[in-house]
């Protein structure tokens, strides 16, 4: 028999020692990321330390291309570029900028409601995760369906690394490894990032009269230049919100009586919210109809 000194003891002492160790770290690593469920319409970018997966959306918030209300030439101009993308066809990312609550978000939300079934997927990417594009273009690359990357709410402070990762993307890259995939933004902003007054002072004026901005603000416009399509949304006229407040307390089903009585009470409203926007429309017409509307059907 071999005594406690053998190779072989020493080996299996090791052995053991080291399966400790593993199990040890086992728990401290972050589990594997699930398989994608691809029968999802819409998936979030979720990452858990380095490792990140896509997170399908259970629970889809949908809104209707008819529920827009007064953006009719936006909703065109979006529709015809997501079709000839669904078609094979060139098609062009999108930067949708301008007044808060005016229905950018929406339109696209809208846009996987329209054609999910023939193929549309929606990836909303935080902010923060703009620098794993190229994996998550990666990990679609192969499929049959068609993927618009949604950034919503889209700005970036100065020295901000998701500025550059995604002007990286945008010049090329994806249309380089994958047809199949484009990125639909939205931002208050058209130039995504703050501009200053001094910045102003770095243009130049050549003796034809030909005016140059300044490299900070070329870096600044360059972003926005890499999206093929801008599109800009308005804040509402004051009939054009009464319009949607009506749209939005049809939907809910309220009686024409009633909407006509909730014209000054939604003007109020606006006042109370300093802003006409769908979002305030829609946000006063679940109001109105909750003390006014129907009883709810059980």
């Amino acid at each position: 028999m071999p005594n406690e000194s053998s190779p072989s003891v020493d080996l299996a002492s090791f052995l053991k020692r080291a399966e400790g160790v593993l199990a040890q770290l086992e728990a401290w690593l972050p589990p594997a990321p699930p398989p994608v469920d691809w029968s999802s319409h819409a998936f979030r970018w979720r990452k858990r330390g380095t490792r990140g997966w896509l997170e399908p959306v259970r629970h889809i918030a949908r809104i209707d291309l008819d529920d827009l209300q007064h953006i009719d030439r936006q909703k065109d101009v979006i529709d015809r570029n997501t079709v000839q993308f669904l078609e094979g066809k060139p098609a062009n990312n999108v930067l949708m900028t301008g007044a808060r609550g005016t229905g950018k978000s929406s339109l696209v939300k809208a846009m996987l409601a329209a054609y999910g079934d023939r193929g549309l997927r929606l990836i909303e990417v935080d902010k923060s995760d703009l620098g794993d594009l190229q994996e998550i273009v990666e990990i679609v690359a192969e499929r049959p369906e068609r993927f618009i990357v949604f950034a919503d709410d889209l700005s970036f402070e100065e020295g901000e690394a998701g500025y550059k990762a995604l002007k990286s993307v945008l010049d090329g890259s994806i249309a380089a490894s994958t047809q199949n995939v484009l990125i639909y933004a939205t931002s208050n902003r058209r130039h995504l990032m703050p501009e200053y007054m001094h910045e102003n002072l770095q243009a130049k004026h050549q003796s034809d009269g030909e005016i140059h901005p300044g490299e900070t603000v070329e870096e600044k416009i360059s972003l926005s230049e890499r999206f093929g399509l801008w599109l800009s949304f308005y804040p509402f006229k004051q009939d054009d919100y009464l319009d949607i407040v009506a749209h939005w307390l049809r939907e809910l089903g309220c009686s024409e009586e009633s909407i006509a009585r909730s014209r000054t009470a939604a003007l109020q409203w606006t006042l109370e919210r300093g802003s006409r926007s769908g979002r305030v429309a829609w946000q006063f017409a679940k109001d109105w109809a909750g003390r006014e509307g129907p009883p709810p059907t059980r």
